[in-house]
């Protein structure tokens, strides 16, 4: 059982840990993920003193989290930048959620830039976006089954994938079923193909705009900032 969390903070991330235990009818979950790490300062806010990894620990400590993660669908710099981050605090996280696709490998790439370092720490590697939300399938370059059998086969962890209707889960069924049957020739031609639509990141808009950027149009779910950060206000023109 898995959730995720907002909160920068720590009274915030407690917050809504206690919202998502009370929803899910339990007194733990197996896996929580700090959420939406698409700004270069989400990592130094979570980390802050009075910071939402101060809770997180304290949750696990207590029994409500097993284990620690965290989210992010913008810039795989900024994923670097968390992990980098929690190397400096002697934090390790346990798994990172992120974009694997076929337009991903050609553009802005966390399969690239992310994956290895996850592989490299032992850290659980959890792939999204295989399909991009159907936007990637719009571009008319690849078919579902394609996609979900290229993200199969990357040194993912698991591959999430919304399922919406039965026929959406019998193409999930059949690609895990076929994808380590895909030649390289095939993959390849796969990526061939796919390359030319994925180099502005046209058809990954999690990455290009803010459509999917939930706490950019809630920037409340976040939290206020720490005490000890003090807001500037710039200087009156």
């Amino acid at each position: 059982m898995m959730t995720k969390n907002d909160g920068r903070t720590k009274d915030e991330f407690n917050k809504q840990l206690d919202e998502s235990l009370t929803r899910l009818q339990t007194d733990h979950v197996d896996l929580i993920q700090f959420h939406e790490i698409i700004r270069f300062e989400d990592p130094d806010r979570i980390f802050a003193e009075g910071g939402a990894a101060e809770a997180a620990l304290a949750a696990k400590k207590a029994g409500k989290v097993r284990y620690i993660g965290f989210t992010g669908h913008k810039d795989p710099s900024i994923h670097l930048y968390m992990l980098k981050v929690a190397d400096r605090h002697k934090f390790v996280f346990d798994s990172v959620q992120m974009p694997v696709n076929v337009m991903d490998y050609h553009y802005r790439s966390f399969t690239h830039d992310v994956l290895p370092e996850l592989v490299k720490r032992n850290i659980g590697a959890l792939g999204m976006k295989a399909i991009g939300d159907t936007v990637i399938l719009k571009s008319g370059a690849v078919t579902g089954l394609e996609c979900l059998q290229f993200s199969l086969s990357q040194p993912v962890s698991v591959q999430i994938t919304g399922i919406d209707k039965p026929s959406i889960l019998d193409q999930a069924i059949e690609a895990a079923k076929t994808y380590d049957k895909v030649s390289k020739e095939q993959m390849a031609a796969i990526l061939a193909r796919t390359k030319p639509y994925a180099m502005e990141g046209k058809w990954e808009l999690f990455k290009t705009s803010a459509l999917f950027d939930s706490t950019a149009q809630h920037p409340e779910w976040l939290g206020t900032t720490s005490p000890h950060v003090k807001s500037v206000q710039p200087p009156m023109s």
